[in-house]
């Protein structure tokens, strides 16, 4: 019978996404990982396998808990087009810029990634999909609620607001001045989502 593990596994998880986050997936090495875990190797490769292994599990478990802050947000919020405006404002949320220029670990690893490793870009068309669905559906929402113009595409427009989301993740991560970037955010959103006529 095996043994029962003698760590706890979410804080094994949460440390190890920040070493990735914080440095990428290259320049994490397995003593990195070793470090923040307080884990010895024969513990960290039984309970999660090799590196690449272990950042594949990392990645899916932050990608289903943001996207089910996200459904829970548009289960919660006032109105659709909260959720849709909350979601591309995102990355200007810290006044500091420290979020914006620590990015998204999806987006970060996408970048690094996603040509020499398949799972990665994998992973990353699932989130994305699903992030689509959930703001289709909140622009659907928007438009029973008078909030958005019915001859708007909301499956088109989900897309809008997740490229518009992800192009302002790369620009903070540039060091964009928060301020800027919150002024390009809001100037964005004024463009593909404008109040409907009254």
């Amino acid at each position: 019978m095996p043994r029962p593990r003698e760590f706890d596994e979410d804080r094994v998880i949460r440390a190890v996404r920040d070493a990735f986050w914080d440095k990428g997936y290259a320049a994490t090495s397995m003593d990195d990982l070793l470090r923040v875990s307080g884990l010895g190797k024969g513990s960290l490769y039984g309970a999660f396998g090799d590196k690449r292994s272990l950042f594949l599990r990392v990645l899916r478990d932050y990608d289903d808990a943001n996207l089910l802050v996200l459904r829970e947000r548009l289960a919660s919020a006032a109105r659709g087009i909260d959720v849709v405006r909350e979601f591309v404002l995102g990355p200007t949320g810290d006044p500091t810029g420290a979020v914006a220029r620590r990015g998204c670990l999806l987006a970060n690893s996408n970048a690094e990634l996603a040509a020499s490793t398949p799972d990665v870009a994998a992973e990353a068309r699932r989130s994305y999909d699903a992030i689509a669905t959930i703001l289709t559906a909140a622009l659907e929402r928007a438009q029973r609620e008078g909030d958005l113009a019915p001859d708007v595409d909301p499956a088109e427009t989900a897309r809008a607001a997740l490229v518009a989301q992800l192009g302002l993740i790369a620009l903070g991560r540039t060091g964009m001045d928060i301020d800027a970037l919150t002024a390009v955010a809001q100037s964005t959103l004024a463009r593909f989502l404008p109040a409907p006529a009254q």
